[in-house]
């Protein structure tokens, strides 16, 4: 058994405050870290920057995630600059800032979380209207996200549990791998990829069939044992499977048993619990 590759969540978002160069830079000291997963959206002015929620005010274990307030689309690059990330020094970064800091040989996961707005479809795969719809919807910010990238000489994977924002990066950029991202809808999620021919499918790592996690709720994703072999068809149809997020050395080693390819992690190390293959 080969063990996966290792995809650092947010940077090891366990060890180090998320999306910040701080947590990028030290992530990529590790031998073992074949990619950085970050999540962008834009600041007031459009320019991309690295931060998950939609607002700056939410929590982490009980802890405010910044000490800024009010929806990241909506704050100015000036004060984001001063925004400190779960009390440390470390500041909301702009993408391209973060991707100045990085080595080359590492490479990078951008999650195109959101593209300005409130309006989304999440996870959910599209009819012909709403797909050129929602395509032109994500269309401005991800051409601002590719332009980014494209002075980043490591490898850049874009990601999306939307439809629309994987439909505008293939018009904007389509020699970038894709990865489609699925929530509780295996088939929704193997339709998307399907549909813009994604290099990888990032599914949930509950929705893995096999594995003791399968039978296991993760967030707002119930304990059901999913119909669809997604592991298998992925590979049938030659994309590959990156798991989504991984915290124990025990989750981890389960998920390389059923022959994930890689596995996104809030930690290092998890995957010295694989045997190497002889």
């Amino acid at each position: 058994m080969s063990s996966p590759e290792v995809l650092a969540h947010r940077g090891f978002a366990g060890l180090f405050p998320e999306n910040t160069i701080g947590a990028a830079t030290d992530a990529a000291a590790y031998e073992e870290t074949t990619m950085i997963e970050i999540d962008v959206q834009p600041a007031s002015c459009g320019t991309p920057v690295v931060f998950h929620d939609d607002r700056l005010d939410g929590t982490r274990d009980g802890r405010p995630t910044t000490d800024g307030s009010g929806l990241v689309w909506e704050t100015s690059l000036e004060e984001l600059a001063e925004t400190h990330v779960l009390g440390t020094d470390e500041t909301v970064p702009t993408l391209s800032a973060l991707l100045e800091a990085l080595p080359e040989s590492v490479g990078v996961n951008v999650e195109l979380k959101n593209p300005g707005s409130a309006d989304l479809r999440f996870a959910e795969a599209l009819s012909g209207t709403d797909r050129d719809d929602r395509r032109d919807h994500w269309a401005p910010f991800v051409d601002r996200v590719v332009s980014d990238c494209d002075g980043f000489g490591g490898e850049v994977l874009f990601s999306s549990f939307y439809e629309g924002a994987l439909a505008a990066t293939r018009d904007v950029a389509p020699d970038y791998p894709a990865a489609a991202l699925v929530a509780d809808s295996v088939e929704d999620g193997l339709e998307i990829a399907r549909r813009y021919d994604c290099e990888a499918v990032h599914p949930p790592r509950n929705q893995v069939r096999g594995t003791a996690l399968a039978s296991e709720s993760y967030g707002p994703i119930p304990a059901d044992e999913p119909e669809i072999d997604l592991l298998e068809v992925a590979h049938e149809e030659g994309r590959t499977v990156n798991v989504w997020t991984v915290d124990t050395w025990l989750q981890f080693e389960q998920l390389a048993e059923a022959g994930v390819d890689g596995i996104i992690v809030d930690y290092p190390g998890l995957e010295k619990s694989v045997a190497p293959a002889e």
